[in-house]
Formats: C-alpha cells, sequence, structure tokens
C-alpha cells in the first residue's frame, strides 16, 4: 500500500506565509517610490515651464533696451509723433449716435401689437380714424 503525502506540506506552508510576508513589506515603499517619482516628473514639467517663461522675460528685457523697439512702442501704444514726422490719426465715426437712432427705433412697438390695440381700442369706442396722406382736411 502506498500512502499519499498530503498536497500542502509545512515546509510548503510556512514558504507561502514569508512570501506573503515579504509582499506585503514591499507594496507601500514601491507605492511610495511611484507615487514620487511621478511627482518628480510633474516637478521637471513645471521647472521645464519656469525656465521658458524666464526666457521669454529675459528676451523681453533685452528688447527694451533697444532705442528702435521703443520709439515703435511709443508710436503704436502712445500715438507718438517725432519731430518733423506728419502724423495722421484715424477718427472713428460717433458710435453713440448711431445707438441713440437705434434705441428710438427700438422703442416703437412691433406693427402687431399696434394693430391689436387700434382693434381694442375700436371695441371700447375709444378709438379715432387714423389720418393717411391720401385725405383732404374738409372730409
Amino acid at each position: 500500500m502506498t500512502t499519499k503525502k498530503p498536497q500542502l506540506t509545512g515546509r510548503a506552508a510556512i514558504l507561502a506565509v514569508v512570501v506573503c510576508a515579504i509582499a506585503m513589506s514591499l507594496a507601500y515603499p514601491v507605492r511610495e517610490y511611484i507615487s514620487l517619482r511621478r511627482s518628480i516628473a510633474e516637478l521637471r514639467a513645471e521647472k521645464a515651464r519656469v525656465e521658458a517663461e524666464r526666457q521669454a522675460l529675459l528676451a523681453r528685457d533685452r528688447q527694451s533696451d533697444d532705442p528702435n523697439w521703443i520709439k515703435k512702442t511709443a508710436k503704436e501704444r502712445l500715438h507718438f509723433c517725432g519731430p518733423g514726422e506728419k502724423c495722421y490719426v484715424v477718427m472713428e465715426p460717433d458710435r453713440t449716435q448711431q445707438h441713440a437712432a437705434e434705441k428710438h427705433q427700438a422703442a416703437a412697438p412691433p406693427w402687431y401689437q399696434t394693430l391689436w390695440d387700434s382693434v381694442e381700442a375700436a371695441d371700447r369706442g375709444t378709438g379715432r380714424r387714423a389720418v393717411t396722406g391720401k385725405e383732404t382736411v374738409g372730409q
């Protein structure tokens, strides 16, 4: 007769417990390592962005030392005119009068409201006859 050996021996069970303990003890440090690597990558990207912004500001600072750039900017922003130059400023039409005329026209009620008001006035008997250009004064 042959005796069957159990599939899980005491040594195998101890080995499984040790492997699980090692895996559990390494899980937190590995997670922290991955988190820190991600943080480092984000900080490097931010550093590159800040460095690019710094370089742009340095270039702008060097540009402000250029007298031609100063003259160009003064002409564009301040409408500066140098000695002996003829400068022209194109004025746009006055928008306030156009807006006032548009508001005045918008104040008139729509045609259907006027029509309905005249129908209601005729029903009440308070309406009056509309005057047109074809009528004569004697009628």
